[in-house]
């Protein structure tokens, strides 16, 4: 539900009782933390900035969107949506009773990140639907209570969600750049909703408890994480296997090691994650299929198959040919000859990414 409103009900009395309310509605539409934050924060804005010019976001040329005066969309919220005076912020434990990325697996085995693993009766459920569906209840509520314009997103509006979190008291930023909750750990998403009402903000969390620990730093393959709470977007995994598009560099394919669609590494070495709550959401249960899925099972999806498989689910956007990229990938570093015969067909591809990828892949396990 987006309503709009005549401007002079833009700024409405502080009501302190709503942000008590707004955690509770949270808690009922099935989120496990939530707090309030402001709506602009001068500090965020320079440090994202920074990043930007430093070139950490790679080919993301969303986060890099100017307005006419040349200022960062995404550096203020109020940037983008000047009328925004607060926001919402949700997160909802996603954690599944299943193996860690970094546990043994077999060879002919590869990793889809904990996020995308979720369906209901066996079809797939993106997370960014079910999370928005719980969002516009509380915004209706919110509505109700106090007419005021509003706008939900989860991870597709112009704001850096993880800031938000932090200035929520969601948690701290941990070293691998995840926002982390003592007794969740990082295992959160988030969604947001931005209100023209000034709420009171809750207070942020300003204890930084990673202490001396730098697993999450000494983990990551591709050495994205150039500095504690500093990576760079171009050399992350996640990146190079969803938001890459054409070919990944050489120099990066060994490291990319058995992932498919994401990574998670980082968030599996951090002990704050050793005794995350395991999640029980209805709607968001753990498809199993894609736990350590078989590289020649989904080498031979076609395109029916893969819409069967994936449609509605975030690996959906990635679309089969990246997809097939990443696992040709997976195979040349797996070390199992018995992928020479597929590597081989995908060799003479049409598709020149895939092809030239294939080769690859095809020189390491004969190498090897």
């Amino acid at each position: 539900m987006r309503t709009s409103y005549p401007e002079e009900v833009l700024e409405p009395a502080w009501n302190p009782d709503l942000t008590a309310w707004l955690t509770a509605a949270a808690a009922a539409s099935g989120f496990d933390a939530s707090g309030v934050a402001p709506a602009e924060s001068p500090e965020n804005a320079e440090r994202f900035a920074a990043w930007i010019d430093q070139g950490r976001a790679g080919e993301m040329d969303w986060l890099k969107r100017r307005d006419e005066q040349g200022t960062l969309v995404r550096s203020s919220v109020r940037v983008a949506i000047p009328w925004a005076r607060s926001v919402v912020v949700c997160a909802m434990n996603y954690n599944a009773a299943a193996p860690r990325s970094i546990d043994p697996a077999d060879a002919d085995q590869g990793w889809i990140a904990r996020y995308a693993w979720s369906g209901s009766e066996g079809k797939p459920v993106d997370y960014h639907d079910d999370l928005l569906a719980r969002l516009r209840t509380i915004e209706a509520g919110l509505q109700e209570k106090a007419p005021c314009q509003t706008r939900c997103y989860v991870d597709t509006g112009p704001l850096v969600e993880r800031n938000a979190a932090v200035q929520a008291g969601i948690g701290w930023v941990g070293k691998n750049t995840c926002v982390i909750r003592q007794g969740i750990g990082s295992w959160m998403l988030v969604g947001v909703i931005l209100t023209s009402l000034p709420l009171e903000e809750t207070p942020a969390l300003v204890a930084d408890r990673c202490g001396s620990c730098t697993r999450c730093l000494d983990a990551c393959p591709t050495h994205a994480l150039v500095a504690p709470r500093e990576m760079d977007a171009s050399l992350c995994i996640a990146y190079l296997t969803i938001e890459k598009k054409g070919s990944i560099p050489e120099t990066l394919r060994e490291a990319i090691g058995r992932q498919l669609f994401g990574c998670d590494i980082c968030q599996d070495v951090c002990p704050w994650n050793r005794k995350a709550p395991i999640a029980a959401k209805s709607g968001l249960e753990t498809r199993s299929e894609l736990v350590n899925p078989a590289l020649d099972w989904l080498a031979s999806l076609d395109s029916a198959g893969f819409r069967r498989l994936f449609r509605g689910s975030p690996l959906e956007r990635t679309g089969k040919k990246r997809l097939h990229r990443n696992v040709a990938i997976a195979m040349g570093n797996s070390g199992d000859a018995r992928f020479v015969p597929q590597l081989d067909i995908w060799s003479k591809a049409e598709d020149p990414v895939l092809a030239e990828t294939a080769a690859w892949a095809l020189g390491r396990l004969r190498t090897s």
